[in-house]
């Protein structure tokens, strides 16, 4: 899941290399995934109305659901 969020993130953004995942467990059956980019970027990855940003969690949670897990994402500046 990590690695989907990492490579959803770099193929958006405009600097690819300043994109960082780092994943905590907080009880076993759910992860929440903090996503850092770099200051210029935060608006590509939110999307106009939160859209985008939207639309990665929904997958995100889709794939987790598969493992029977819950995936939250945070976008942090």
């Amino acid at each position: 899941m990590k690695e989907f969020v990492e490579y959803i993130a770099k193929s958006i953004v405009d600097n690819p290399d300043q994109v960082v995942v780092e994943d905590k467990v907080v009880e076993d059956k759910k992860l929440v995934l903090a996503l850092r980019v770099h200051q210029s970027d935060i608006g590509k990855v939110i999307g106009k109305q939160g859209k985008t940003a939207q639309a990665i969690r929904t997958l995100l949670q889709a794939i987790a659901a598969k493992d029977g897990k819950r995936a939250i994402l945070e976008i942090v500046d």
